[in-house]
């Protein structure tokens, strides 16, 4: 692991406290408001959640898949292509965050369970490139650090659209 790995007590806490953190931030803004872009190149606020749930649908896919396998080969998926196979842009946002925090419930429920050697659990990766291999540790912490700028990327649109 390199020196900047997170422990799996920070891991837990950030995956824990990302979907509470968006429904606060959410609560009183209308469909129009959270489906609005601020600006035409940027994401509205309901895009960035699929955005999170892409990317939690993929990296959790991997977690599961190296917890029921043995030393599994993966083939790496791009969130952004997976997210084309889904209609996460297009639902409207509280239902979309209902599912990204129940989704996030299930995944917490597994790691919760782990003995601290299970976080070491790796599998082989292909598709993107050299082979890689890449732990259940890994991919977790990848969940946990991709999601905070995502988040401070939503209360950046919440606070544009109470100005």
């Amino acid at each position: 692991m390199p020196s900047d790995s997170l422990t799996i007590d920070q891991i837990l806490t950030m995956l824990v406290e990302a979907p509470p953190r968006l429904t606060a931030l959410t609560a009183d803004l209308t469909t129009t408001q959270l489906h609005a872009k601020p600006d035409h190149d940027e994401w509205s606020a309901n895009d960035v959640l699929a955005h999170l749930r892409s990317c939690a649908d993929v990296w959790g896919n991997c977690i599961e898949v190296i917890l029921a396998q043995d030393k599994p080969t993966i083939r790496a998926i791009n969130p952004r292509t997976w997210i084309k196979s889904t209609n996460y842009l297009e639902q409207k946002f509280q239902p979309s965050l209902r599912a990204f925090a129940t989704q996030r419930t299930g995944l917490l429920k597994e790691l919760n369970q782990l003995a601290p050697n299970d976080w070491s659990r790796e599998a082989t990766v292909t598709g993107a490139g050299a082979v890689l291999k890449r732990t259940l540790h890994i991919y977790a912490q990848w969940l946990a650090r991709h999601e905070r700028p995502h988040i401070k990327q939503i209360e950046r649109i919440v606070k544009m659209l109470h100005t």
